[in-house]
Order: C-alpha cells, then sequence, then structure tokens
C-alpha cells in the first residue's frame, strides 16, 4: 500500500443499510491493515476550521514570556501551553521540534469525571481563541463518536458500544506549531516517530507533505488529505483493546526539504481518549488460537499516566 485509502462518513450517516455496511467494511479493512485512512463528510465546517487555524497561528506568534505564562506546572502538559522541546518520543532524548497548546473536555454538568480534569486555560489576549477552540473540539469528538460506532459494528459489537466510554473522556485538542528550522537538528526531527496512545487521532491539517505512515514493509508512506478530509488512525488504546486486530501504526512528521526551513507547519490533531475508568481489556471476540491475548489488563487512566511518564511530560 503506498496512500492511505479515503473514506466518507456520509455513507454511515445515510439512511441507506447497504452505505451504511460499506462504510464499516472499509474503514475497518483500513484499520485492520494500515491503520489510518482519510475521511470526507465530517462535523466541521470551513469557516470554523479558517477561524481556528487563524487564532492558532495568533496565539503562536505572541512574545515567549506571554506564551510561557499560560504553561501550567505539576498537570504533566494536559492544558495550556507546552513549550518548544518540551515532549520527546518513547525511548528518545531529543525533544521535538515544536510548541504546542492544549484543550481538554468541556464535560457534561454533574459528571462524575468533572474533579479528574484540570480547568481549560483561557488566553485573554485572544478572545476568540478559546470560543473556536472549544466549537473545534466538539465538533471533532462529535465526529469521532461515529467514527466510533462504525468500529464498535466491524468488531462484532453493539452499535454504542464505545458511547459511554466517550461521553466525557479524557479528550485533547492539540494545536501543534512547528516553528522554522534556523540551524541543522542533530539528532531531532518535528516529531519523531511514535504511535498515539488514545483510542483514535482524528487530525485537521493534513494537506502538505510532512506526515509519514509506516506500512508494513516498514516503508515510510506520505499521508497526504484533500483540504475536506481529517486524517484518522488508531491509537495504543483501541489496539490494546481488540487486541492487535485494529492497528496503530507507526507514524512521524519529518523535517522540510531546506529550501522550506524558513516555514512554519501548523496542524491540531484531535486525541479521542475514554474516561480514566475504561478497561482496556482485549476484548473476548479478538481473542482465539491463532491470535493469543496479547496485552495485560489496564485501565485506560493507568495507561495514560504510564505514556505520559514515557514522554516526558510527567517527570517522575
Amino acid at each position: 500500500m503506498q496512500n492511505i485509502p479515503s473514506v466518507d462518513l456520509r455513507d454511515f450517516l445515510s439512511d441507506d443499510p447497504k452505505r451504511k455496511q460499506k462504510f464499516v467494511n472499509e474503514i475497518g479493512s483500513a484499520f485492520e491493515d494500515i491503520g489510518f485512512v482519510a475521511l470526507k463528510g465530517h462535523f466541521l465546517d470551513d469557516q470554523l476550521v479558517d477561524e481556528l487555524y487563524g487564532e492558532i497561528r495568533n496565539f503562536f506568534a505572541l512574545p515567549l514570556e506571554t506564551k510561557r505564562s499560560y504553561e501550567i506546572p505539576g498537570i504533566g502538559g494536559q492544558r495550556g501551553y507546552i513549550s518548544f522541546g518540551t515532549e520527546h518520543a518513547k525511548g528518545r532524548k531529543e525533544g521535538d521540534l515544536k510548541e504546542f497548546w492544549h484543550f481538554g473536555q468541556y464535560v457534561s454538568e454533574g459528571s462524575k469525571y468533572a474533579a479528574e480534569y484540570p480547568e481549560n486555560v483561557e488566553v485573554k489576549e485572544l478572545p476568540r481563541f478559546n470560543v473556536a477552540g472549544k466549537e473545534a473540539y466538539q465538533m471533532l469528538e462529535k465526529t469521532g463518536v461515529y467514527v466510533l460506532r462504525a468500529l464498535a459494528i466491524h468488531l462484532g459489537l453493539d452499535e454504542f458500544y464505545f458511547d459511554k466510554y466517550a461521553k466525557d473522556g479524557n479528550s485533547i485538542l492539540r494545536p501543534i506549531h512547528y516553528p522554522p528550522i534556523t540551524s541543522e537538528p542533530a539528532n531531532a526531527i518535528r516529531a519523531a516517530a511514535h504511535g498515539d496512545i488514545n483510542l483514535i487521532t482524528l487530525l485537521m491539517g493534513a494537506q502538505g507533505k510532512g506526515l509519514q505512515v509506516q506500512n508494513h514493509d516498514g516503508e515510510w508512506i506520505d499521508a497526504v488529505a484533500e483540504p475536506d478530509e481529517l486524517v484518522i488512525n488508531v491509537g495504543d488504546m483501541l489496539s490494546r483493546h481488540t487486541n492487535n486486530k485494529l492497528k496503530s501504526t507507526i507514524h512521524q512528521v519529518v523535517n522540510p526539504p531546506r529550501e522550506l526551513w524558513g516555514t512554519s507547519r501548523y496542524s491540531i490533531p484531535f486525541f479521542m481518549h475514554p474516561v480514566s475508568d475504561m478497561k482496556l481489556d482485549c476484548l473476548e471476540n479478538c481473542i482465539d488460537a491463532e491470535n493469543p491475548k496479547k496485552f495485560e489488563d489496564i485501565t485506560a487512566g493507568d495507561y495514560l499516566y504510564e505514556r505520559l511518564v514515557d514522554l516526558g511530560l510527567i517527570k517522575k
């Protein structure tokens, strides 16, 4: 496979059972094979996308001391600003060549999970920054719920199996700025090869070259989406839960050619997490003689903590 498959969520949302099943088959097959798709027909509109990109450009253009005033100690980088080079891929010492921001869950009233999550951080210099971020968060979450419903059907589960875990889940919207490269990086790239932690990731901003996906032959494939598409991939939590039936694929963001070093890159992934007490135990119908259980039992919250330590966001 030399490119990632494209699917259309409108097939799943249609009243035609054949179109709905077509989407289930296509996304299920893609996630078993390479773990990535490009998705059309999502709930983000162009105006919201344009506004959010404008706001994040404005934020990352603020003076460093202003941005650092929004860096909140003691919460493992789960809200607010995370400065350049703080995060590194698991097993690497070199920090990635990026700075980013985290929007977190907007919990429903009376939710038992409200006390688990830090408050979202308001950027007082940019009154529309948080408004656009919240709207995009909720539209990506809505899109993700339907993708998980399709995957539940593919896995032989009840269509709404994941709903209770996604509602008030510990999901993160992460606007990322990869600044211009000013000198030869020794060993660092914009985002070193890694797998995502969560259930699924929905990515805005894969329209230019840079994001690469590793196929089963170890080859790196450019994952380039059309302007109206999101790139969606399987995270490690979903891979564990399905006993690796659905593949969490290694991916990276490489440095641009030297002639483009002077340019910034922006992207906005939405990391869809379940609630912390979801058990990631391998599903019984994903275990058989040919595919014995590959992972130990663990909750989503404990697994997230382990991975944030690996990434350098939580210091033990």
